[in-house]
């Protein structure tokens, strides 16, 4: 029998709290729930993953098996996500389970499929890039001419980091570009002509408090982050509204715990959504570095029903992700009077997420 599901729970210093997910941000969200008291479980299909190895208890299982999400679930109090694709069904059933999972299944089949993530912006309000539904190669040119004859073709389910997806400009070969995001589903976004891109972090409890961090200016490179520079360029106004769409978002939601909706600075100063991630994400991690209470923090804060802290900055600087061999140079780093944040990966592949430092000056 399904049991209802679970509202105003809240997790208090010494419950545990459970993290689908194993890698770099459910370790780093296993530490900060440490530092606030509380034991963590994972369940991740990971042997030795980054967050196993800064938790209490490591479930190693499919996201398939029920017998071991159950068990799972009796062991916690509450749950969150580290990662946009768990999926859905592991989330419902934890949920059935009586053991609130924050954010929850809906809000992830939303941010699963860009298509209904798309459709979503444009009902609440937010505008994205001019978008098509592509669910053939040969609707390929055609779109994209409507679209102004550039863009980006990109795999409706799955991507990240610049995976499953492609740049097309003027006349292409719509066969071996469907061939490139998977030759499945697919959506085609107008290319933008933008000044700089900004992201917004922020926390919503599940009594509506909300606050956001101010947004960084990010720089990218073959869709992978690389630096995100804190303060942005982006003007006062631009701000306002910028957190003005990440509210509307979550709370369009009901969204618990924090979340990033990236958003595109165009040339003449307005506001498009690119995505959003309902989780912490890459262009937060300098918050815990240069705020009174950083991502992680926040995020465990909400999931356990705590007041949300304080997300002002102290210090300006940069946050540069180090990816593969760039990591072995951790010492310079440290000499250079960088903070220093490494995920604890085994192997230094090429393009790999392996950690991350944060350069900081004093907040002009």
């Amino acid at each position: 029998m399904t049991k209802p599901k679970a509202t105003g729970v809240i997790a208090r210093p010494g419950d545990t709290i459970g993290i689908l997910g194993g890698g770099q941000l459910g370790r780093m969200l296993a530490i900060a729930a440490a530092d606030l008291g509380l034991d963590v479980h994972i369940f991740t299909p990971e042997q030795d993953s980054p967050a196993s190895r800064v938790a209490k208890k490591t479930w190693v299982a499919p996201f398939e098996d029920r017998d071991a999400l159950r068990e799972f679930a009796a062991s916690i109090t509450v749950a969150t996500i580290e990662f946009e694709n768990v999926p859905v069904d592991a989330v419902d059933l934890i949920e059935d389970e009586g053991v609130p999972v924050r954010p929850n299944g809906e809000t992830l089949s939303r941010a699963q499929d860009r298509l209904a993530e798309k459709t979503f912006f444009r009902e609440i309000g937010i505008e994205p890039a001019n978008f098509a539904r592509i669910d053939h190669p040969d609707q390929i040119q055609p779109e994209l001419e409507r679209l102004g004859g550039s863009g980006v073709l990109k795999s409706r389910f799955a991507g990240y980091d610049g995976k499953g997806q492609v740049r097309l400009k003027g006349t292409i070969q719509p066969y071996p570009a469907w061939a490139e995001v998977g030759g499945k589903m697919a959506i085609l976004e107008a290319w933008v002509e933008h000044d700089f891109e900004i992201s917004v972090i922020a926390a919503r409890s599940e009594s509506g408090e909300f606050v956001a961090f101010d947004p960084p200016e990010n720089d990218h490179s073959g869709g992978i982050l690389r630096k995100s520079t804190f303060p942005s360029k982006a003007s006062p106004a631009i701000i306002e509204e910028a957190k003005r769409l990440a509210k509307k978002l979550a709370d369009e939601l009901g969204y618990i715990g924090v979340l990033a909706l990236e958003l595109f600075v165009t040339k003449d100063g307005k506001l498009l959504a690119n995505e959003f991630a309902p989780r912490v994400h890459n262009s937060g991690h300098w918050t815990q570095d240069a705020c009174f209470t950083g991502q992680f923090e926040q995020h465990i804060r909400a999931v356990c029903g705590w007041p949300l802290g304080n997300p002002a900055r102290h210090s300006d600087g940069e946050m540069l992700n180090l990816l593969g061999e760039e990591a072995h140079a951790w010492e310079q780093h440290l000499t250079e009077g960088a903070k220093l944040h490494l995920y604890g990966k085994r192997r230094a592949i090429h393009g790999r997420k392996m950690g991350h430092i944060t350069k900081l000056r004093p907040r002009s």
